[in-house]
């Protein structure tokens, strides 16, 4: 018998057709509130959803069938654990399955932030040679801080170490002793150490805005902050004034709190580099992570041990 999953999050053709050919019936739709409207009377048993959209309560409580919620990739931070527990549902998620993507995303950030490229090119293409042609720091040998130092974040320190004969050091709610890197204790030693400060940390209520006034002005005015994480984790007001008064001297973003929509004043400012929350979204990341989709739904209706429960507390660094 074929089970039900409906489908908040954007997947290509070929990702819909993987799952039907699973042997699931596909449901798209923007929201639990818009499919009910147009399918009320078809149950559905699984929810494929990610950190960003989530499922709120309501929206678990509007599917009496649901027995699974699968977070395409890592995240989960919006979806309501204890409501999903309190119904004997279980959730996955997809840790580990775009972890390099994202790492190769803030390096690029990194650098481009760091030499000033995408300025650079736009000048050219003004007409603006001479202009342009300013001194940018290197990237080379400066000091790397990572704010949740989990898979990613791990990847990210090794291609600086390796790669740049960058000195690493990390925040996490507690050190790890699986790792050389320096460990400071809170996020404003950790910036008032780094030269560059890239944020990997979950998102969610606990690092809500954990990245302050206070921890800019520690990263200071030669300071650069890439976020490949979540918006939610940057005080967004503090960084547009920090941008602003050139506080730091940078910022390279492929998440903006509130996203899709992105501040005016962030948008005009040229101390900024934006992309729209394309880090995990390599053609390899995206397969490996519907695969687990895949795999944890058999598993869950198979009565098989799932390969990637989330553990509810378990979703910050």
């Amino acid at each position: 018998m074929k089970r039900h999953l409906l489908i908040l999050v954007e997947l290509a053709h070929e990702h819909h057709a993987s799952l039907e050919l699973a042997g699931f019936t596909v449901h798209a739709a923007s929201s639990v509130a818009a499919w009910r409207a147009q399918k009320a009377r078809v149950d559905v048993q699984a929810v494929l959803t990610n950190g960003s959209i989530g499922l709120s309560t309501d929206e678990i409580s509007a599917l009496p069938a649901l027995e699974i919620i699968c977070a395409l990739g890592a995240g989960y931070e919006n979806i309501d654990l204890t409501a999903a527990q309190a119904r004997g549902i279980v959730v996955t998620h997809g840790p580990g399955t775009n972890d390099a993507s994202v790492a190769d995303h803030a390096l690029t950030l990194l650098m481009a932030i760091a030499r000033g490229i995408p300025q650079a090119d736009a000048a050219v293409r003004r007409g603006e040679w001479k202009q342009a042609r300013q001194p940018r720091p290197m990237v080379f040998g400066k000091k790397l801080g990572i704010l949740g130092l989990g898979n990613i974040g791990m990847q990210i320190a090794q291609r600086g170490a390796r790669g740049f004969e960058m000195p690493v050091a990390y925040h996490n709610r507690k050190p790890r002793n699986d790792t050389p890197y320096r460990y400071c204790s809170s996020p404003v030693a950790l910036a008032e150490w780094a030269d560059f400060l890239v944020i990997a940390t979950p998102g969610g209520g606990q690092t809500s805005h954990i990245v302050n006034a206070e921890v800019l002005d520690a990263l200071g005015p030669n300071g650069f902050l890439i976020n490949i994480a979540r918006g939610s984790v940057v005080d967004t007001p503090a960084l547009i004034n920090a941008l602003q008064h050139q506080r730091i001297a940078g910022a390279a973003l492929d998440v903006v709190e509130g996203e899709p929509t992105v501040p005016p004043e962030l948008v005009r400012l040229t101390n900024v580099i934006l992309t729209p929350h394309i880090a995990g979204r390599s053609p390899e990341a995206i397969d490996a992570t519907v695969q687990l989709v895949i795999d944890n739904l058999l598993a869950h209706f198979l009565a098989e041990p799932l390969l990637t429960q989330v553990i509810s507390g378990d979703n910050v660094t």
